[in-house]
């Protein structure tokens, strides 16, 4: 598990403290992406993930802590990672916590080296940005198949 704190706010890549409560209720009503999603999918995406990252107001390992965020990667930890369900609670946006969840992740030490990362966004490419993504270099090379 690795753990990272910033003026009153945890990072934490251990399951054992996410609060699938929240997690549920933003993607399957606040989210664009994943809007009327059930519960047991994300239960069952968040325990089938490579890493998940909670953001949390206070310290869950001192048992006083609010989830606020998250974050999930797919990867091999090698050649490839798929970003997702990076979100910040509406009430907590705007005092840095997503910039420092994507500097936290791309710093980490399991995923610098990783040789692709990719991840979609409708409204988010200024903060993606910053961080080395940008957009595809070649989209007819890519292929998708959606069951609805």
């Amino acid at each position: 598990m690795s753990k990272w704190e910033k003026e009153g706010f945890t990072l934490c890549t251990d399951r054992e403290y996410l609060d699938a409560h929240v997690i549920h209720k933003f993607l399957s009503i606040d989210s664009y992406w994943a809007k009327g999603i059930s519960v047991e999918k994300v239960e069952k995406a968040i325990e089938k993930s490579s890493i998940c990252f909670g953001l949390y107001e206070g310290n869950p390992k001192l048992g006083y802590a609010k989830q606020i965020g998250f974050l999930r990667a797919v990867t091999d930890f090698v050649r490839f990672a798929w970003i997702m369900d990076v979100f910040v609670l509406p009430e907590y946006r705007g005092k840095g916590l997503s910039k420092w969840m994507m500097e936290t992740i791309t710093n980490h030490s399991e995923l610098k080296d990783v040789r692709k990362m990719m991840l979609c966004t409708y409204d988010a490419h200024g903060l993606y940005e910053q961080y080395g993504f940008h957009a595809i270099d070649d989209p007819e090379i890519f292929m998708e198949r959606i069951l609805s």
